[in-house]
């Protein structure tokens, strides 16, 4: 059986790695401007470089697709994660309030300070994504606060928290948005909707240090995430310190959370989808579930992100809409698969 989910896992893994490479040829290749691959290539190893395909490759379409990934594989292994500490299958990212108080933040700083931040220097771009993750941590900060019972993180209380928690942000969002200026209240909606539009390097630096300090974590206590689904008298008993490895996840899994919506707004539904798919394609074990999970995070979010700006081009929709589009009917058939 350990060789056979180990073959199933590989090759799982080497069927997602192919059609992440497939959607990647589409999204450089295609748009409004077509390149060859052979372009492409030369303008990456700087052979004969051209002006105009290193406008299009370096300052649009390669950001915008690194940010996909990035953004994608942080929502997807941050929602195996929550959903494993929790126990439940249909919670996701969003559902902890993360992305409504990162994007109240967001909002907030737009409404204060966007007319005065208008310069292209490191501060001016780097200030948005900073105050979302500010934003994201304090939702989570005031969530936890909430959550914690007599020395114990209680999962139920930590959802119904996080949407009561997310259903304030959200007003105070909307509050600030419906006072701002039409082209200001515009920008607003659709970044609140998720959308990976304004994508440039200094994002996804911004991104990777909070990904690679805390994927690793998250992937060494793949067997704590495994042990979590057994009851709490069982978990004692095997002598496990069962909420310091609760809270290490959740804050793990919140700030990663946190650096994804900082410059991807609130895109729902990855984090839901790609670890039920991961459970499908490859069993219960979260050593598995975790990297597959993200590959589809990435998968998801790079096609539908080629979707949202090609479908009605030159008009562009927020990803985070295309995303919610497959989302939600997928949402309906867990509860009602979950209700049979």
């Amino acid at each position: 059986m350990p060789n056979y989910l180990n073959g199933r896992f590989i090759l799982t893994i080497f069927i997602m790695l192919c059609l992440i490479s497939v959607v990647f040829y589409i999204s450089i290749t295609n748009g409004s401007f077509d390149i060859s691959v052979s372009n492409v290539i030369r303008t990456i190893l700087r052979i004969n470089p051209n002006e105009d395909y290193d406008l299009v490759i370096f300052d649009f379409r390669l950001p915008r697709i690194v940010i996909a990934g990035l953004v994608g594989l942080g929502f997807g292994m941050a929602g195996a994660v929550i959903q494993g500490v929790t126990r439940n299958g249909l919670a996701d990212p969003g559902i902890l309030g993360i992305n409504a108080g990162a994007g109240a933040a967001i909002v907030a700083f737009m409404f204060f300070f966007q007319g005065n931040m208008n310069g292209t220097d490191l501060l001016s771009i780097m200030m948005q994504p900073i105050f979302g993750l500010v934003g994201g941590l304090l939702a989570a900060a005031i969530i936890f606060l909430f959550a914690w019972k007599n020395g114990k993180l209680d999962p139920q209380r930590l959802i119904l928290t996080g949407i009561a928690i997310g259903s304030g942000f959200g007003a105070f969002s909307l509050y600030l948005s419906l006072k701002m200026k039409a082209s200001d209240f515009e920008m607003a909606t659709v970044w609140i909707s998720g959308t990976i539009y304004n994508a440039n390097w200094y994002y996804s630096l911004s991104m990777l240090p909070w990904l690679i300090i805390f994927i690793p974590i998250i992937y060494k206590k793949a067997y704590s995430l495994d042990l979590l689904q057994l009851e709490e008298t069982s978990l004692k008993s095997l002598g496990m310190a069962v909420e310091r490895e609760k809270s290490w996840l959740l804050i793990s899994a919140v700030a990663i959370v946190s650096a994804c919506v900082s410059v991807s707004g609130s895109i729902g539904f990855v984090g839901l989808m790609a670890p039920h798919i991961a459970r499908r394609l490859i069993g219960l074990k979260h050593r598995y579930i975790l990297p597959v999970s993200g590959l589809l995070g990435v998968l998801l979010v790079m096609a539908s992100d080629f979707v949202a700006k090609t479908v009605f081009a030159p008009a562009e929709l927020p990803v985070g809409i295309v995303i919610s589009l497959i989302g939600v009917p997928y949402f309906l058939y867990l509860l009602v698969k979950t209700k049979a």
